[in-house]
Formats: structure tokens, sequence, C-alpha cells
């Protein structure tokens, strides 16, 4: 029985529509990925953007930015949202908004338009994978609530996995206004079919009261969280006014905004919903995931291309490996359920992620593509173990309303452990590449035997090219330079990835709050 003090309606019309549970699943599922798809390639596509719209790197930023503020901002207000609207009024005019967004960004001719279409693409963006969410738990029977997990789970691992492939190829061989195009035949389908299965809810209005403090609260504290985590690196952290003064106002904007969301009859976000204690825990342990499945799914394609100087298209091929086991591993838990406590799973992915982790922390700059393989295979594989037992277990005790809310809150946690996760990589890559340059500048001298060597045979290799001796003992110190930057570089990505997996360690205790999923059958840890 579900501890949360939110009432629950009767049965809705989604929870009696188990005969199109497949249809409704593959409906709802298309929204997610569509999202997921087009933020993870649009990173590959960011530079072919830029140098299109004549932009410097801190405009095009923006972007991305954009998207992310105004889907923050949106996806905690999901669940409200949702029952005003009725949960498929909504769902139906998210992805609307959406493939409008992103028709108008692939029509931008500047980055000020282009930046407003990916705000519009984030307010339908924002909601969708929350939403989705919540109709598909609704649309399969309690004890096939793994099943359902899995269904969203494979679609959140093979969205972020097939973006950098499709950004790759699209900016390779087409021009990146196909980055937001690709996102319209998938949209289409995903109305069609939900606006064709997807059961109506009738809006839920009996309070007939508009929280605007809460929207307001949420949107100011929430919005200035997201930018201090997006910019603060650009910014130089808290050197900056700016970022000081946003993260005052996140504080004070977020503190008053949970107390009064607490006072108020009818709140935009129901944080009652957190008296169940498996959805506390689990929206705690999906902010660790959130860490560990943003920063790495992003910092490997950086080092990739950065250090190992790889092309996105073949970093996009790599990646695809661990999105396939991660599907495999989704099926295996749907299987093992009937046998194993869920809690079990997410150990054991826990614990292989640390271990993916630091065989990621070994890569050094001569590595090649089958080095690649087991580490990303062990990470995807870890994820699909960890993300469907976590999501069934968090919201297995929720129904109706409160699980919109759940949704929404479960969401919102992994989408700011990885704006954090993000954060925290973009500024310890800076500092361990300084740290670790400083020490190795150290043994690179004009008096070391090896370094003389060095320059000697880079300076013969450049006159052998028709350089002239001055330059080119000035061009062998450049690459010299060089060399030392690159194996900074590299080293610190490689004690990144090992912080990364510590984190999925120190997240372990989180597991014994958790309670056992609603339906599942007796096992292990029962």
């Amino acid at each position: 029985m579900s501890t949360t003090a939110v009432a629950e309606p009767a049965p809705t019309a989604i929870s009696r529509s188990y005969d199109r549970k497949w249809l409704i699943a593959i409906g709802s599922s298309l929204a997610g990925v569509m999202e997921l798809i087009q933020t993870t390639s649009l990173s590959v596509a960011l530079h072919h953007i830029g140098g299109s719209l004549n932009a410097t790197l801190d405009e095009i930023t923006w972007v991305p930015v954009g998207f992310i503020l105004s889907a923050a901002i949106v996806l905690p207000m999901t669940g409200w949202l949702s029952s005003f609207f009725g949960r498929k009024r909504y769902f139906l005019a998210s992805i609307l908004i959406y493939i409008a967004g992103s028709v108008a960004a692939a029509n931008a001719n500047s980055v000020g338009a282009l930046v407003a279409c990916t705000v519009t693409q984030g307010l339908g963006g924002g909601a969708l994978i929350a939403t989705a969410q919540a109709i598909l738990f609704d649309s399969f029977p309690p004890e096939e609530k793994t099943t359902a997990a899995a269904v969203f789970g494979i679609g959140m691992l093979v969205g972020p996995a097939l973006g950098p492939t499709l950004g790759g190829i699209i900016v390779n061989r087409f021009s990146w206004q196909w980055v937001f195009l690709i996102n319209v035949p998938f949209g289409i389908v995903a109305f069609l079919m939900s606006w064709a299965f997807v059961p109506d809810t009738p809006p839920d209005r009996r309070r007939g009261r508009v929280d605007i403090l809460g929207f307001l609260l949420l949107a100011v504290g929430l919005g200035s969280l997201q930018y201090v985590l997006e910019r603060g690196e650009h910014y130089l952290w808290f050197d900056s006014g700016l970022i000081q003064a946003l993260s005052i106002v996140a504080a004070v904007g977020l503190a008053v905004m949970v107390w009064w969301e607490l006072r108020v009859r009818d709140p935009v976000l129901e944080l009652r919903v957190l008296k169940d204690r498996s959805l506390t825990a689990g929206s705690l342990f999906v902010a660790v995931l959130g860490i560990g499945m943003y920063t790495s799914t992003y910092s490997l394609p950086i080092f990739l291309q950065s250090a190992i100087h790889m092309d996105a298209e073949t970093v996009g091929w790599l990646m695809l490996p661990g999105a396939i086991a991660g599907g495999v591993a989704m099926i295996a838990v749907v299987r093992l359920s009937a046998f194993l406590d869920l809690r079990v799973f997410i150990a054991v992915g826990a614990i292989g992620m640390a271990i993916g982790m630091w065989m990621h922390g070994k890569f050094t700059g001569e590595i090649g593509g089958g080095d690649v393989f087991w580490p990303v295979v062990l990470r995807g594989a870890a994820t699909g173990l960890m993300f469907v037992p976590l999501t069934t277990v968090a919201m297995s005790h929720l129904t109706g309303r409160a699980l919109s809310h759940g949704a929404a809150i479960f969401n919102l946690a992994r989408q700011l452990g990885g704006s954090l996760g993000l954060a925290a990589m973009a500024t310890l890559l800076t500092r361990y590449t300084n740290i670790f340059r400083g020490a190795l500048v150290e043994h690179v001298t004009v008096y070391d035997l090896a370094t003389q060597q060095r320059i000697s045979m880079v300076g013969r290799a450049l006159e052998a090219k028709g350089f002239d001796p001055v330059s080119a003992r000035t061009a062998a110190h450049r690459v010299l330079d060089l060399t030392v930057q690159g194996q900074a570089g590299v080293l610190a990505f490689e004690r990144v990835f090992i912080l990364i997996g510590l984190v999925f360690v120190l997240g372990l205790p989180l597991l014994l709050l958790l309670r056992k999923a609603n339906g599942q059958s007796a096992g292990m840890g029962h």
C-alpha cells in the first residue's frame, strides 16, 4: 500500500486498457526517444551549426542551454499540468509543441532565432519523458511493471546511443538542419499512436485554483540553479558576481518553494508523494545514476575525439554496443525478476558501473576501437541492470495522480544529477589537466636528455619538409607543448572516469531504503 498522502482517484481509463498496452508503449516511448536522440545528436553538431551561422562558441552554446533551461523548469510541473489538462491532452500538446519547435529550428537563420526555437522545444520536450513514463506504468498491470520499465528504459538507452551516431552521420553527409528535422517523423508517429490508443483522462480541476506562486518560485529557483550548473564553469564559478547572485536566488527560491508547496492545497509540485520511502530513495539514487549516465555518455566521446582524434561518426558507432548491451540487460531483468529481488539487480549494476568506469580509467592516448568495446559494453549492461529495477521499485507503489507527480520528481532528480555531473566533469577536467600539465612540465626541460632528443628529432623532420632551422626548432617546441597538453588531458580523463565509478559505490547505501516492488513475487531480499 502506498504511504503517500496524496488522495488517489478511482481507477482511471488508462489502468483499464491493458489490452492496448504494447501499442501505447510504442507510441509513448517514441516521444521520449525523439527528445533524447536530438539532445545527444545536437552535441556533435554544435561546431557545424556555429560555423554555418557565424556564431562564436559562447553564442552557440546557448542552443542546448536554452533547451535544458526550459525543459528543467517544465519537468517538475508535468504532474500538475497532466492533472489540470488531462494526461493525454497534455502529452499530445507537448508532442506538437516539440515538433513545431523542431521545424522552426531547422529553418532558423540566426543564433537568436535558433535559441528561441530550442527554448520552445524544451517547453514541450520537458514533459515528454515523465509523462510517457506515467502513461506506460498505468498501461501495464501491477505484475508487469518491470516489463513497462524495461520498455521505457530501452528507449532511454537507445536514444543517447543513437544520437551521437546519427549526429555524426548527419553533419558529415548532410546538413545540420536534419539534426532537428529527424525528430519530425518520430513525433508524427508518436502523436498518431498516442492519439489513437492512449485512453483519455478528464481534467482534474475540482479545486479550481492555479498555484501561480508555486509556478513562479519553481521557475525562478530551478531556472537559476540549472543556469549555474550549465554555465558556472564558463564564468569561473563563484569568481563571477552573476553566478553568486543566481546561486543565492536558486537557494532562496527553492527553499521558499518547498515551504509553500507543502502548505498550498493543490500545489504545482506535489512534494507529499515523497512520503513514499521508495520514491525518495529511488529519486536520490537515480540522481547518482544521472551523474554517471550523463557524464560517461558525454565524456567518453569528448575523450575519443580530443585525445584519440577519432571523427564523430566513428565515435558514434563505438557507443552503439553499449546501448545493445543495455537492452539485453533490461530483457534479462524482466526474465529474472520472478526469481530475484529487483534491488539485487540495482546493486549488481552499480558495482558493474564502478568496475566499468575503472576500466575507462585505464585508457591511454594509444587506445583503439577494440580497447573501448568491453568497457562500453559493461557500462551499458550495468546501466540496463539499474534503470529498469530502479524505476519499478521507486514508482510501483504509486498510482493515478500520485504516479504523475512521482514520475516528474523522479525524472527531475535524474536531470539535476546529470547537470550536476556535467558541471563537475567540466570543472574537474580543467583543474586536473592543469595539475597534470604542471607535473609533466617539471620533467620536460632543456636539461632533460629525452626532451632534447625529441625536439631534435621533430626539428630534423620539419627541416626535411622545407622548414628553415629556426622555424623548425620553434615548431618542434610547439609540437612538444601540444604533446604535453594532450597527455595531461588523458590523465585528467582517467581521473574523472574513476571518480564517476566511485560515485556509484558511495550511492549503494541508498538501496537499503528501497522497499520491495509492488506486485513482484518473493525472491532474494524479501
